[in-house]
């Protein structure tokens, strides 16, 4: 009796992740030899195509990290992150999802008192890249308008392909320098703040300040432009004024940041209450 094909779809998908977990025998009892080849060297073919497939997308998802490391041992790290973590879903779009985590949580210096700077620099932007991977292919504002200038603060959202980043290196200039085709030096540690915005399809990565950082935070978390200015205020003790006048200066931070398309417009707090079920 032939076992049901989920029983061999299972099996081949452990053969491909765990190859040296599958005995010769193993193979014969669902793989049929030819006349020039064994059944475990025809399921070694599929194997070795596998990992050199899977392998190439991990790289391809991490580029900048690739170069930081060497490709060498870059393939290693990838190798033994694919062995603990082996993909679970159907798309390749999720391989690369668990890596920075995995990368922190078996950095070698984990029992160390004192931390190494390099690794903090490979995890930072490890996790830099994926996220600009995820927004490459994220749900964005693309085919319906954005917020332009006209539009009142009280209206004002963030859009939704839309992320903010707090890294303890400059992780997007490393990245941007390595995808132009140099070769940068590793960055010394510096607070890099940023902002991810795709719009029209094109991702941007936009430098921040503290109090800018801590604004959009705010805005992210459902305040308006007017709670989050005055958070600002008293997050960092400077006169609302201030804070104010920088948000609405002629060439200031809101005209920028429309024209980045950072904002969509969306009803303000009246109309959402009195808007009818």
């Amino acid at each position: 009796m032939k076992p049901p094909l989920s029983s061999l779809q299972q099996w081949m998908h452990n053969a491909l992740i765990f190859p040296n977990q599958t005995s010769a025998d193993d193979a014969a009892l669902h793989v049929e030899a030819s006349s020039r080849l064994g059944a475990a060297q025809r399921l070694a073919i599929y194997q070795r195509s596998y990992i050199i497939r899977i392998l190439s997308c991990v790289k391809d998802q991490f580029p900048a990290l690739c170069h930081a490391l060497g490709e060498e041992l870059f393939t290693d790290f990838a190798r033994e992150y694919l062995e603990a973590c082996p993909p679970q879903s159907y798309t390749l779009y999720d391989l690369g999802r668990r890596f920075p985590d995995y990368l922190e949580q078996t950095r070698p210096d984990r029992e160390q008192a004192v931390r190494e700077t390099w690794i903090d620099f490979m995890v930072d932007l490890a996790h830099y890249e994926r996220q600009l991977f995820v927004l490459f292919d994220a749900p964005g504002q693309e085919g319906n308008p954005y917020a332009n200038e006209h539009v009142p603060d009280h209206r004002l959202r963030l859009q939704p392909c839309c992320a903010l980043g707090d890294y303890r290196f400059p992780v997007a200039w490393y990245y941007h320098q390595v995808r132009e085709g140099n070769a940068p030096p590793l960055p010394p540690q510096e607070q890099s703040l940023v902002a991810l915005v795709r719009k029209d399809y094109m991702t941007h990565t936009i430098p921040l300040t503290a109090q800018q950082h801590t604004f959009l935070t705010r805005i992210a978390e459902g305040k308006s432009i007017e709670e989050a200015l005055r958070l600002v205020a008293q997050r960092w003790t400077i006169p609302i004024e201030s804070v104010v006048d920088s948000w609405n200066a002629p060439r200031g931070v809101r005209k920028r940041w429309v024209e980045a398309g950072f904002f969509i417009e969306g009803m303000g707090a009246e109309e959402f209450q009195n808007k009818p079920d």
